[in-house]
């Protein structure tokens, strides 16, 4: 019955998101809600200047709406994952109104965004430990053990990560949303293993809400999910992860956005190194392999598949 009742919720997220999707659309149009790409990307994305964005509205909007009525009463815990996702929604909102194609900024000052997004997370840790204690590490093979204090740094360290990974692979029509909708249902089957059916809901009603907007986000994509989307998505998934224990096996489910995040980080520590040199012709890495000539669709059902493996790979630990 749980799962049932979950797939079920988030077939009803997917067709409410595809349902958003047009009003949504022309409002954004309406309002010249275009997209301003990066000069430092590569030349064949100039073309997607002015693309809409903030598409991630129709997923966040879809999950509350299904969420409350169907997935709250008597199941509070559930209001930290959502409260998450709509806090992270807001500042990604916030920044992507100020990178509209006709703005004159570039979005908010990363360290002002960050600092926003670090606060969400220290409420969000410190609801975990306090409100839920959760303090523990499963380790694969191992067995569960108690890290006391030390869970709220790592937990402050997971939200924060896993939304600015997100954010990072967020750079190719569907590879964030489908590698993110993709996470989800393996820590849903994860939080099913672990009998926590109300979780289980919420993570396939955020893969449906995401399915519905990869609908319109299909190369070529009609409208970016932004930084309204990835950053909830990203941390959203952190917090998923911690409420199963599994949050270790993040970076195995997270494999794609692992890779994203890691090949941005090897890229700027070695050209500061060796005073300009480069390791990849361009990061994030799905850059990196558009111009070493594969399209933008298969760089990202290639991410995708990849995604699929390290997914059945971290359910398979999870079972450990």
């Amino acid at each position: 019955m749980t799962m049932a009742f979950s797939l079920g919720l988030g077939a009803l997220a997917c067709l409410l998101s595809l349902l958003l999707g047009r009003p949504l659309l022309s409002l954004l149009r309406s309002h010249a809600v275009g997209k301003q790409i990066r000069t430092e990307g590569p030349n064949s994305h100039a073309g997607k200047t002015g693309t809409l964005t903030m598409g991630g509205l129709m997923i966040f909007a879809s999950v509350l709406v299904i969420t409350v009525p169907f997935n709250l009463v008597n199941k509070l815990s559930i209001l930290l994952p959502l409260a998450t996702m709509v806090a992270c929604g807001i500042l990604g909102a916030v920044d992507d109104v100020l990178n509209l194609a006709n703005s004159k900024t570039a979005g908010i000052a990363a360290r002002f965004k960050m600092a926003w997004l670090l606060a969400i997370a220290a409420v969000a840790a410190g609801v975990l430990y306090f409100a839920f204690n959760l303090e523990s590490i499963n380790i694969p093979f191992v067995g569960k053990f108690s890290i006391g204090v030390w869970y709220l740094p790592i937990a402050l360290l997971v939200i924060v990560g896993s939304a600015n990974a997100v954010n990072l692979t967020d750079g190719l029509d569907t590879l964030a949303g489908s590698t993110a909708a993709l996470a989800f249902a393996a820590y849903g089957i994860i939080a099913l293993l672990q009998e926590q059916p109300y979780l289980v809901a919420f993570s396939f009603t955020v893969v449906g809400a995401t399915l519905g907007f990869l609908w319109y986000n299909a190369h070529p994509a009609q409208v970016f999910m932004g930084d309204t989307g990835s950053l909830a998505l990203g941390a959203t998934l952190g917090v998923v992860a911690l409420m199963t224990g599994h949050w270790l096996l993040l970076p195995i489910v997270g494999l794609v956005f692992v890779l994203e995040t890691g090949s941005v980080m090897l890229q700027v520590a070695y050209f500061k190194l060796t005073g300009g040199r480069r390791i990849f012709k361009m990061a994030p890495l799905h850059h990196h392999f558009e111009l070493s000539g594969w399209t933008e669709t298969q760089v990202a059902m290639r991410f995708l598949l990849i995604g699929m493996m390290a997914a059945m790979l971290g359910i398979a630990l999870a079972l450990s």
